[in-house]
């Protein structure tokens, strides 16, 4: 709609072959869904436009929309990058709306939906309207915090959920509504310059985790918003189908409605958490027993990332010539070339390691596997040159043709290293080397240096982010966030206040380190790769000493050098008990 400029009450569907694969609200209202053939969506609206999406067409470099596709689908492939591309637009503007990371948390869940981690942000604004938090007893859960000074909230034309039976709407509200309703305004925010600056509309909702919000986003469209209070969570829930929650709509889903004759959340909460254990065992039952009560753990996760790209096409009829195959692997190379560009490749952040091809010839399925080269940069040429290197192998090995199916794909992906340098520059001869062991000079030093100790010069700065884990859901497909922050989180206070701290290092100030080795002080960014350096400085010193002859009472052979550790407890993982990285560290309550 927004792409050909039509009205925003114009019926208007996506086509794809004979098909329908999405109908706008305005042709809703006339029966119309996805199920129907396009004849029938034209008899029942004949003013409906029916946009076929863009496809790649044999022998083309570039996907295109055309008249005639549907006319064409044995020479032309769907194109998705139309709506990636704009996906990636609809991100973007969300994530300079939002604080920058690490206050900003964003999550992919779909091509259009995002949820975002709002606590942090919400954090920072409660203690600007609200000083008498600053001073509140966060570390003692025996304690209250202040009562809210508000009596009234503004919610504007936000769809607010009723409230359980047990609450009122005259009563004062808690830290809880006057949260969600700090998260109402940011989300309403963002929907708003999405609309002003895209022309797309969104629909939301707000609520403490992600499940709820999920059912809240969906609850009421389009382009509006949900406020599901956690006052509400129970009234909202019982109308729901249990198998409508999220992880809830597959086996798992069927295996309750056969154990219990009952879809209806409201039903299922007579059931007690020992018979639900009972049946679905321990884990499996308290997890229903808790999600069908609004409890979900789960963290809104901004380092989501993709293992493998295909692009794939099953032909009818079959393609017969290796000069056909090519410019098929032509149409694949560029469709995941487009999207290895999302992933950052042209900047080095992550690339594939392997180049898998899958050919069907009649019943046989045969599949070749190249590696992509570490130390060249990808694009289209190399990308195709290993594809056609892949066709040949099949082609040699036997009958290829007529061929049915050819898919090709890439994967392992690993994160790019830049800035890596030759194991010979870690060696140094001559007066290099002596200058290495002549004493250094610093024109600064911590107390602990001053002392004659090492010590790492930091300067940290403390920022409490507290606040029910607050998410929202709309329409924008997110990519890899580089935040990495390390949280604790305790419960405590009489409003149920989850408190999440992180400690954030200020750019200006650069972390060093003391070697003992060479008595300098070297960066911190650097510590890994100038221990390298004396590793391998080591390595040519036994080499020398070897050549003098052994100096102890040992049989002379060959000596292995012990290599430093990578991972266990001083490695990258993330796991539970990883070590905080450089400028976090973590806090626990009471």
């Amino acid at each position: 709609m927004v792409r050909l400029g039509v009205a925003e009450d114009q019926p208007l569907a996506v086509q794809q072959w004979q098909g329908l694969i999405a109908i706008n609200y305005p042709a809703r209202e006339f029966g119309l869904n996805r199920h129907v053939t396009i004849t029938e969506a034209k008899q029942k609206c004949p003013q409906i436009i029916c946009q076929h999406v863009a496809t790649w067409r044999e022998g083309d470099d570039k996907w295109a929309y055309r008249d005639d596709s549907f006319e064409h689908i044995h020479t032309d492939k769907v194109s998705l990058d139309p709506y990636r591309l704009e996906s990636r637009k609809s991100l973007a503007l969300v994530k300079e709306i939002l604080p920058a990371p690490p206050v900003q948390k964003v999550e992919k869940a779909s091509i259009d939906e995002v949820f975002l981690d709002l606590s942090a942000q919400i954090h920072g604004i409660l203690l600007e309207r609200y000083p008498e938090l600053r001073h509140a007893p966060y570390d003692d859960p025996t304690e209250f915090l202040p009562v809210p000074p508000t009596t009234a909230l503004n919610w504007e034309a936000d769809g607010l959920i009723d409230l359980d039976d047990d609450q009122a709407e005259d009563d004062d509200p808690d830290w809880d509504d006057v949260v969600m309703n700090i998260g109402s305004e940011i989300v309403r925010g963002v929907r708003q310059i999405i609309k002003e600056r895209l022309k797309y509309t969104c629909s939301a909702g707000i609520a403490r985790n992600k499940m709820m919000a999920k059912l809240g986003a969906g609850y009421k469209k389009p382009n509006q918003q949900t406020i599901v209070r956690n006052r509400a969570v129970q009234h909202f829930l019982s109308g729901f189908k249990f198998t409508k929650i999220r992880n809830l709509g597959g086996k798992l889903g069927d295996q309750v409605v056969q154990v219990f004759n009952t879809e209806e959340v409201g039903e299922l909460l007579k059931v007690t958490l020992q018979t639900m254990k009972s049946k679905f065992g321990d884990d499996t039952g308290t997890w229903i027993y808790n999600i069908i009560r609004g409890e979900d753990s789960s963290e809104v996760n901004s380092r989501t990332q993709i293992k493998s790209m295909l692009s794939a096409k099953s032909f009818r009829p079959s393609i017969n010539s290796f000069e056909q195959a090519v410019r098929w692997l032509r149409i694949f190379v560029s469709d995941i070339y487009s999207r290895l560009v999302e992933e950052g490749v042209t900047e080095n952040k992550r690339r594939p390691k392997t180049m898998n091809l899958h050919h069907r010839q009649g019943g046989q399925m045969r599949s070749k596997q190249i590696p992509i080269p570490g130390g060249k940069k990808i694009d289209i040429d190399m990308l195709f040159d290993l594809a056609k290197t892949l066709l040949q192998q099949v082609i040699v090995d036997g009958r290829a043709w007529p061929c049915a199916n050819l898919s090709l794909s890439v994967g392992g992906f690993e994160d790019g290293i830049t800035n890596t340098r030759g194991i010979g520059s870690f060696f140094v001869r001559g007066d290099e080397a002596k200058a290495l062991e002549a004493p250094s000079l610093s024109t600064s030093a911590t107390p602990d240096q001053e002392e004659g100790r090492p010590g790492k010069r930091r300067r940290l700065d403390d920022s409490t982010h507290f606040g029910r884990v607050l998410k929202s859901e709309s329409t924008a497909e997110d990519e890899d966030s580089q935040l990495e922050d390390e949280v604790a989180a305790a419960e405590g206070a009489e409003a149920d206040i989850a408190f999440v701290s992180t400690v954030h290092r200020p750019k200006r100030d650069i972390a060093t380190y003391f070697c003992n080795d060479c008595r300098k002080e070297i960066l911190e960014a650097e510590k890994e790769e100038h221990q390298d350096w004396h590793f391998a400085r080591s390595l040519q010193a036994k080499d020398r000493s070897s050549i003098a002859g052994p100096t102890n009472s040992r049989p002379p052979g060959k000596t292995v050098a012990a290599q430093p550790k990578r991972g266990g407890t001083n490695g990258r993982g993330r796991g539970r008990g990883a070590k905080a990285e450089r400028g976090q560290s973590r806090l626990a309550f009471g």
